[in-house]
């Protein structure tokens, strides 16, 4: 083997000498062979319990246990959803090697859409971050950033999955092992042949592909997950869950999230069906499909989406998804405020049911379900929020949130598009500073920050077009600086901005009159609201806090819109943003 070497650096050498112009490298570049990365496996990360030195993944002896993997669902060779992008856990068993050391390698990977999906972890007790190369079929390249945060010490809110351990020679530890899958922007339409890693010492890449486009797809409704609290615990149940819709279509297909589970949930069968009223269905539940299976397993941290189905889906109505959940299942991912009543099941599979007579039990948010999709249509507006977005004080199951006046408005006109609008508000919710901590069962539902979520619930959701930010008065309330907000926004814009989105701002509205909106806090976010409007970071700006303003007293909302809590306006302040929005600076 060592002499085949030789042999073949003689030879480029001896080109590189014949041919004017040519280097070594470039000779080098020109006859490498993208292999499949599985073929470059030169780093074994994975370990049995039982014999922990037979992997080293940080070159100190320390790899991830394979009794933890199973555990969340993480099998070799199983294809693995994460940010709607399809990966695959390597198809090694323990002890063999299972993923590259990034160092320049080019690597096979094919196909169009709309980013590049690498599923990673670095070993250098930090995050590391590099350049790397994409080429196309046409022969043009693009160049990208990837980062691996590091697998001990990275953040645990934007982490795929944690493992409970680490195995080392001289025993378990007992410490969290982060995986996780980090996207970056290809050029759209271009088919990807392959892609030079970066040359990064200590990151380590275990998968990569390119994420398919959403083409024939629109979000008509999705939710954000703030957390993973204890629910039930449901055991044989069916839950039965009530969404609104913002456009409608021919076809439709679900999205369900495993999001910030430690292990895999199981779901038995699932049907869609029209709301006729509370639980009951205008006519018979339609069964959905997963890959041909009428259910399907979620691992932890990863996705499943529906087979495409016919069933004409109303726009501006509500539909009835339910799913059978046939195991146990004490804690779940959950979006905590769905101002919207939703049922639990006496035990059974009761998803095509048409009555509510099984369903006795109310619940009053919405757990791992996070799309709905439909077909056709021209694409989304993300509204990326806290609890004004998120519908906070306005009427249960009215939908008179803003968003759904905005979906509402959106469908009564014929200057724009019909777009769907997808809600991603989160009560609670920061811009720079976490809720809940992204790992754990935890009584915190107010989610991760919006830079650490931004990914996830804006880049990746389906089609998105434009994207509307609309967060920062819970920073200023609990003593983050407008300095600071103001960094986030300009970061969170700069990432849309890469990923081709159109970027807007929503200016934040006053609340003298709430506890904690202080005059120190009012004056942050009077600084943030200036920067908004005057630094065009933004592609546009909604000046929400013009909108509700009381004249006579501008740190203050006016009485007619005031829910009465003096921070979140009522149902007259939400339709009163909603109808401020120039339908035109939604327009990519």
């Amino acid at each position: 083997m060592r002499r085949c070497v030789w042999i073949s650096a003689v030879v480029l050498a001896l080109f590189a000498a014949l041919v004017p112009g040519v280097s070594a490298q470039a000779a080098t570049e020109r006859r490498a062979v993208p292999l499949p990365l599985e073929r470059l496996f030169d780093n074994t990360a994975v370990s049995d319990d039982a014999r922990p030195a037979e992997a080293d993944l940080d070159g100190k002896g320390a790899s991830l246990s394979a009794q933890d993997l199973t555990a969340a669902g993480w099998t070799p060779g199983r294809p693995l959803t994460v940010q709607r992008a399809r990966l695959t856990w390597p198809n090694r068993q323990p002890g063999e090697p299972d993923n590259v050391r990034a160092a320049g390698q080019d690597v096979r990977v094919t196909g169009r859409g709309d980013a590049l999906a690498f599923l990673v972890a670095g070993t250098a007790g930090a995050d590391i971050g590099a350049a790397g190369t994409v080429l196309y079929a046409d022969g043009t390249r693009s160049a990208y950033h990837l980062t691996a945060p590091d697998w001990r010490t990275g953040p645990l809110a934007t982490k795929a999955v944690a493992l409970s351990h680490i195995n080392t020679p001289g025993g378990q530890l007992t410490a969290r092992a982060r995986l996780y899958v980090m996207t970056v922007p290809i050029v759209t339409g271009r088919e990807v042949v392959s892609v030079r890693l970066p040359q990064a010492t200590g990151m380590h890449v275990f998968a990569a592909a390119v994420r398919a486009p959403a083409a024939g797809w629109t979000g008509s409704w999705a939710s954000a997950t703030g957390g993973y609290p204890t629910v039930g615990p449901w055991a044989d149940r069916t839950l039965r869950l009530v969404v609104h819709t913002s456009v409608g279509g021919p076809r439709v297909r679900l999205r369900f999230d495993n999001t910030f589970a430690a292990g895999p949930v199981r779901i038995g069968r699932a049907t869609v069906a029209v709301q006729q009223s509370g639980a009951a269905a205008k006519a018979a539940p339609v069964r959905v499909s997963f890959r041909g299976a009428a259910g399907v397993e979620i691992p932890a941290g990863a996705q499943a989406y529906s087979d495409p189905l016919g069933f004409s889906v109303p726009a501006d109505g509500n539909l009835l998804v339910s799913f059978h959940l046939p195991g146990t299942v004490p804690a779940a991912p959950v979006h905590r405020l769905a101002q919207q009543r939703s049922y639990v099941s006496a035990p059974g599979d009761h998803t095509a049911d048409t009555s509510a007579s099984a369903y006795p039990t109310v619940l009053t948010n919405w757990p791992l379900l996070t799309g709905v999709d439909v077909g056709g249509g021209p694409g989304s507006v993300v509204l990326l929020g806290d609890s004004i977005t998120d519908g906070d004080k306005s009427t249960v199951d009215a939908n008179r949130r803003w968003p759904n006046v905005l979906a509402t408005r959106l469908l009564n006109q014929s200057v724009v598009p019909h777009y769907g609008v997808l809600n991603q508000g989160i009560s609670g919710n920061r811009v720079v500073s976490d809720r809940y901590p992204g790992d754990g069962v935890s009584t915190d539902t107010a989610g991760v920050s919006a830079l650490y979520r931004f990914d996830r619930d804006v880049l990746a959701q389906t089609s998105a077009r434009t994207a509307v930010v609309f967060e920062g008065i819970n920073d200023v309330r609990w003593g983050t600086t407008a300095e600071q907000v103001i960094a986030g926004l300009r970061e969170i814009a700069d990432r849309g901005h890469a990923r081709g989105l159109r970027m807007l701002a929503a200016t934040i509205l006053p609340c003298e009159g709430e506890t904690q909106c202080t005059a120190a806090a009012d004056a942050e976010r009077v600084e943030i609201n200036a920067w908004i409007r005057g630094a065009r970071v933004f592609d546009g700006v909604l000046d929400f806090d013009a909108v509700v303003r009381d004249p006579a007293r501008p740190s203050r909302m006016l009485p007619a819109y005031d829910s009465g809590d003096h921070l979140h306006p009522g149902d007259a302040g939400l339709a009163a943003l909603a109808g401020s929005v120039d339908l035109r600076a939604l327009v990519p």
